[in-house]
């Protein structure tokens, strides 16, 4: 289950994550409170810094898969954390020092998300090269688990920071954290990296990834599910809100135990994935199933008449959604080209979070026009339609003898 941690440069690595993962989840939830209390309240003033936070992902992140398979990854890390915490450190020292003002916030969030957006797939294909293609599926198994721990934990410390000290010494605990990370990478040995040949510089490389990926219908197609699942079934935050406070007139403690109850399920998925990634199996086969697994959950939980029978439907889809996001990561990781590796997760990065503004519109429309549990109930129903295409298209790959991702 924790085999990866036998790896001494991946064990540096995940001691640095469980920190600095912590403290961002703090910084998020500070953040989010601190733009409600200078703009007055205002939800779309909320609104407009998590735009901004993830406009760059669109803008930058094929251009970060480029530069992921053209420079030293452990270096550009190096540098994208060091940025990330001094985000956080100025943003403190302005809130401590008492003239932060909500432009400040606003800036702050585009500068994060655009070091963000490139330390993304960075980030997600140096994993490769610190524990070995054998042991992908486990390290990346082992990185939900540290996520999804620190989404349970850094909010949960932060409320009781803001209270008793304020945003702003959330806000430089988190830029102090990312020392952690700096500090493992710093550590390791880079003689036992995996490394692959350096890619040189050509014109049109990012044009050649989205080629490599048009050639190859299994990537299409997993793509593609990545991209329904993310923009249309994942949009948990802002629907959770929804109907907590318009279907069971819960406050805001009501809607903090769905995100609870969700991060539970996800939490148990990955552990679940990290105990099975030793195992021999398809990882397309399960990819395939965990996403209509859990676009049939989402769609059935949309339906639960009770707001603990609701909640309670949570855990199963958390596990599911976990199921599909390891499986695919490591499948496409794995099934390119290590040459191509950071520009194909680049594309994987964006489609699985740059379609986010775009299903949270949606989201928000659907819940006025058809009321607040249509998107759950849509989108969990557009992800098993997803899935069961994406299962056509790839056993047709098979089938027709194309290059496939392989087991």
């Amino acid at each position: 289950m924790f085999g990866s941690l036998r790896v001494r440069n991946y064990r540096y690595y995940a001691s640095g994550q469980v920190v600095s993962l912590t403290g961002t989840w703090m910084q998020r939830a500070a953040q989010d409170w601190l733009v409600l209390e200078l703009s007055g309240g205002s939800a779309g003033a909320l609104g407009v810094a998590v735009a901004l936070q993830f406009l760059p992902t669109l803008l930058l992140t094929l251009w970060a898969g480029t530069a992921a398979d053209r420079f030293d990854k452990r270096r550009l890390l190096i540098a994208t954390q060091i940025a990330l915490g001094a985000c956080g450190l100025l943003l403190g020292l302005l809130d401590v020092s008492g003239v932060v003002r909500l432009w400040h916030v606003y800036a702050l969030c585009a500068v994060l998300g655009a070091f963000a957006a490139i330390d993304a797939p960075v980030r997600q294909s140096f994993v490769v090269e610190m524990v070995g293609p054998s042991q992908l599926t486990n390290a990346v198994a082992l990185n939900s688990m540290t996520f999804n721990l620190a989404r349970i934990v850094g909010p949960a410390i932060a409320g009781v920071l803001i209270t008793a000290v304020g945003t702003g010494w959330v806000f430089l605990a988190n830029g102090i954290s990312s020392a952690a990370v700096v500090g493992g990478l710093l550590l390791m040995d880079v003689a036992l990296l995996h490394r692959p040949d350096r890619v040189p510089k050509e014109r049109g490389q990012v044009r050649a990834g989205l080629r490599y990926v048009r050639r190859r219908p299994d990537l299409v197609a997993v793509m593609v599910l990545v991209f329904c699942v993310g923009t249309f079934g994942m949009n948990f935050e802002s629907t959770f809100a929804v109907i907590a406070r318009n279907v069971f007139g819960r406050d805001a403690d009501g809607y903090g135990l769905l995100i609870t109850m969700l991060a539970v399920g996800t939490l148990s998925g990955a552990t679940l994935a990290a105990r099975r990634s030793g195992k021999a199996g398809s990882r397309l086969r399960l990819m395939v199933l965990g996403a209509a697994a859990f676009g049939l959950l989402e769609a059935v939980g949309a339906l639960m008449p009770g707001y603990w029978s609701f909640a309670v439907m949570l855990i199963p889809v958390g596990v599911a959604v976990m199921t599909f996001t390891t499986s695919a990561n490591s499948t496409v990781q794995l099934g390119v080209d290590p040459s191509m590796r950071g520009r194909v997760m680049g594309l994987y990065m964006l489609l699985f979070l740059g379609g986010k503004p775009l299903g949270g519109l949606a989201s928000g429309w659907l819940a006025e026009v058809l009321g607040p549990r249509s998107p759950v109930l849509l989108g969990g129903l557009a992800s098993l339609l997803a899935a069961v295409g994406c299962g056509l298209l790839l056993w047709r790959a098979r089938r027709s003898g194309l290059q496939s991702l392989g087991g």
